[in-house]
């Protein structure tokens, strides 16, 4: 019984990891929008220079996506994954209150 459950694990394990199976397409992964939960709760905005400087007063000029050590997109993209909004892109010139400076 044992290795049957195991058996059932890893082919259930297979199929979630398979785009074909769970619906998933290989297009380009959509932007955030700033009105997304996630993206209203992170302060994010599509460009830096729109943050509210009151309400985020960690933000300092200069501060982006693409100077972040979350961004994920090459240098010079002008959009990037972030771990933090799974399956989206970020601005690289946008910001979110959860930056930190790319060393």
């Amino acid at each position: 019984m044992h290795a049957s459950r195991r058996h059932f694990i890893a082919l259930a394990a297979a199929m979630a990891s398979s785009p074909l199976l769970i619906g998933t397409s290989m297009a380009a992964p959509s932007a955030v929008a700033e009105n997304d939960p996630t993206a209203q709760s992170l302060g994010y905005k599509s460009d830096a220079a729109r943050v509210d400087k009151v309400k985020f007063s960690k933000y300092q000029a200069g501060q982006a996506c693409a100077n972040c050590q979350l961004y994920q997109g090459k240098a010079g993209d002008a959009s990037g994954p972030c771990p933090l909004f799974a399956g989206k892109e970020v601005s690289a010139k946008g910001w979110c209150s959860a930056y930190v400076k790319r060393a």
